[in-house]
C-alpha cells in the first residue's frame, strides 16, 4: 500500500535504540506534518479542569495550536463549555468524535445527553461516543448504558453512536459491543505495566482482541499514549525517549494497517494528578503551554 510515511515504513516496530534523539524526533515531525489521524482534545489551561466554565475563544485558542497536525478531535463532554467544541472543531475543517460524559451523577447525564443530541442534530458530530469507561469506572451498571446508548440512536438515526473503553470491557459486555455501530477502544499498555520495548506487540493484541469482541463492526482506538515523566507502572517507564518511541511505532503501524488511531492527548494537564498520581499530568505531545514536546 502507498503510505503517507514512506520513507519509515520499514521501521515500524523495531528496537529504536541505535536511533539518535535527534532522529527521531525528524520521524515524529514528519508523521504530524503529514497529520495524524485523531487526537483526545481537552482545551483546560494551567489552573482549569473539569468544573471549569469553557470559552469558546480558549477553546479557538487551543485548536490553533494542534489544528494542522490533526485530522479529527474527540472531545470528552457536553457540558461546562465544552459542547462548543465540535461546532468550532467544524469551522476549523475537523472531524469530531463527540463524547457524552457519564457517570452516577444521573441528573448531569441528561444535561450531557440533551446538549450531545442538540449538536448532532446541528450537523456537527461524526461519530457520537456515549460514555467513556463507564463500567471500567463501574459508574453505571450495563443496563443503565445500554439504555443512554439506545436513546441516542433513536434521537440520532443518521449519526454512528459508540461507547469508550478499555478494549477487554467489551469482551466482557458482549451486550454493548452489539448495541455499538462502532466499538471505540482504549489500549493502553503503559497502564497494563508493559515495557516499553514491547509494548507494540502488545498494542497489537489488544487491538485484535478488541476485533474479535466486534464481530465484524469497525474498530477505532480511541487512546493510547505514553507519558514521559512520572511515577513507573509495573514495568513501564516513563521517559521521553520511550514517548517519542512509542508515538513513532504507534502510527507507523497504524498507517501500515489502516488503523484509525486517537492518541492521548492533546496538552499536558496537571489536573490529572489527582487521578492518576504525577505521571497523569504528561501524557500530552504539546506541553501545558502549547510547546510541541517531541519534535
Amino acid at each position: 500500500m502507498s503510505s503517507k510515511y514512506n520513507k519509515y515504513m520499514s521501521l515500524a516496530g523495531i528496537n529504536f535504540s541505535s536511533q539518535s534523539t535527534d532522529y527521531l524526533r525528524a520521524m515524529a515531525g514528519n508523521i504530524l506534518a503529514e497529520k495524524i489521524h485523531g487526537i483526545s482534545f481537552s482545551p483546560y489551561i494551567e489552573g482549569q479542569g473539569p468544573g471549569t466554565q469553557i470559552s469558546a475563544e480558549q477553546i479557538q485558542a487551543r485548536l490553533n495550536i494542534i489544528k494542522s497536525n490533526i485530522n479529527w478531535v474527540r472531545s470528552f463532554s457536553c457540558t461546562q463549555g465544552n459542547e462548543q467544541i465540535p461546532k468550532i472543531s467544524k469551522e476549523n475543517g475537523l472531524n469530531t468524535m463527540v463524547g457524552v460524559w457519564l457517570d452516577n451523577d444521573l441528573e448531569n447525564n441528561e444535561k450531557e445527553l440533551e446538549n450531545a443530541i442538540n449538536v448532532a442534530k446541528a450537523g456537527h458530530v461524526d461519530i457520537l461516543a456515549v460514555g467513556n469507561e463507564v463500567l471500567l469506572r463501574e459508574d453505571l451498571t450495563e443496563e443503565q448504558l445500554l439504555g443512554y446508548i439506545a436513546r441516542a440512536k433513536d434521537a440520532l438515526p443518521d449519526v454512528e453512536v459508540g461507547y469508550v473503553d478499555a478494549y477487554y470491557e467489551f469482551e466482557d459486555h458482549p451486550r454493548i459491543a452489539d448495541a455499538c455501530d462502532v466499538i471505540l477502544s482504549n489500549c493502553y499498555p503503559f497502564w497494563e505495566g508493559c515495557p516499553a520495548e514491547y509494548a507494540l506487540l502488545y498494542m497489537k493484541d489488544m487491538y485484535r482482541r478488541a476485533i474479535k469482541a466486534a464481530k465484524g463492526k469497525r474498530v477505532i482506538i480511541t487512546e493510547t499514549g505514553w507519558p514521559n515523566l512520572g511515577s513507573t507502572e509495573g514495568g513501564a517507564i516513563p521517559s521521553y525517549e520511550n514517548a517519542l518511541r512509542y508515538f513513532i511505532d504507534t502510527y507507523l503501524w497504524a498507517e501500515e494497517e489502516g488503523i484509525e488511531v486517537f492518541y492521548f492527548s492533546s496538552f499536558d494537564e496537571e489536573w490529572k494528578i489527582a487521578d492518576e498520581g504525577d505521571v497523569g499530568a504528561y501524557w500530552g505531545l504539546w506541553d501545558k503551554d502549547g510547546k510541541l514536546k517531541y519534535v
